[in-house]
Order: C-alpha cells, then structure tokens, then sequence
C-alpha cells in the first residue's frame, strides 16, 4: 500500500512540474504577439534631428511591425553626407514575457562584432529605457515619448574613461512635413 502511495505522489507531483512548465513556455511564442500601445506612437516615418557622438544630423525613420506583430522594426538611415559613409541601422524590438523587459537588437553599419550584445530595456509611463552591456562599458538608449507634441527623444548615454555618464546622443523623431 506504502508503495502505491509513494507511485501516486511521484506521478501527481510530476503532473504538476510539467504543467508548470507547459504554462510558463506559452508566456512568449506566435499565439502571444506584441500589443504595446507606447510603441505603436512610434509607428510610421519621421524625421531625426539631433546630435549624435557631437555632430549635428539628420536621418529618417521607418518603422512598422514585423514577424507576426513581435518585433517593432526601425529602419533608421542618414540623409546623405559628402564627408563619409552615411549611417543606417535596423533596430528590432520585442518583449520578453517570462523575464517581463524588452529586447532591441541594434544592427547597423559597424558589423556584426558591435551587433552582438542586445540591449534589455524596461518601460516607466511615457518611456522605455534600454541598457546594452557592451565589453567596454553600458550604453544606455531612452526612447522617451511626449504625448502633447506627438514626438519622440531618443537619449544615448555612455560612460567615459572616468567613469561619468556623457550624451553620446540627443534626438528628436517629428513627423516628416508633406
């Protein structure tokens, strides 16, 4: 009887862990996409202007959803320059419901080497703060979202070789005029 009982027990508590676990692999997946009404102010085309690593530029920016509405794709591109190669980047955010923070996935210009670390952001009211832990030190990009002028503030912060938080960027996305 002891051993039934012991058989019984072993197969309920099993039951249980892998329900559990079942629960916790739907959190993310293709039935669960991305609503997040902050991120769709951000769809669309605009207009960059700001400073970026101290100089004064202009880029567009495209996004829109893609991959079954999980990632907000930006594709962001510098307007023409004559003194170098212009920038541009596509950017891919999500959300990740089991760790509860978004994912961006930076790719531009520079390669595959300044790709690899994704950044990790979390959202308070009108903004969303990412930290990308780069082996040279956190990068920090705050998506901040003014609801009263329907525009965006893109601030990159960096720390310098003495430790002290520096602007490598502050942006201002507005609708393109027609």
């Amino acid at each position: 009887m002891r051993v039934a009982l012991n058989i019984v027990s072993l197969f309920v508590f099993w039951v249980a862990v892998l329900s559990s676990v079942a629960q916790q692999a739907s959190v993310d997946g293709p039935k669960h996409i991305l609503h997040d009404e902050l991120l769709e102010n951000m769809l669309g085309s605009w207009r960059l202007n700001g400073k970026i690593a101290g100089r004064q530029v202009e880029h567009t920016v495209d996004t829109d959803w893609v991959l079954n509405h999980q990632f907000l794709r930006l594709h962001e591109k510098e307007v023409a320059t004559t003194d170098k190669l212009p920038y541009e980047a596509i950017v891919m955010i999500g959300y990740d419901n089991a760790s509860e923070r978004y994912a961006a996935h930076w790719m531009d210009i520079f390669g595959g080497r300044f790709s690899e670390t994704l950044g990790y952001g979390k959202r308070s009211d009108s903004q969303i703060e990412f930290v990308f832990d780069y082996p040279d030190g956190p990068f920090h990009t705050i998506f901040r979202w003014d609801a009263g002028s329907q525009h965006w503030q893109w601030l990159m912060r960096q720390k310098n070789e003495a430790g002290q938080w520096t602007d490598f960027a502050d942006a201002t996305l507005t609708r393109p005029k027609e």
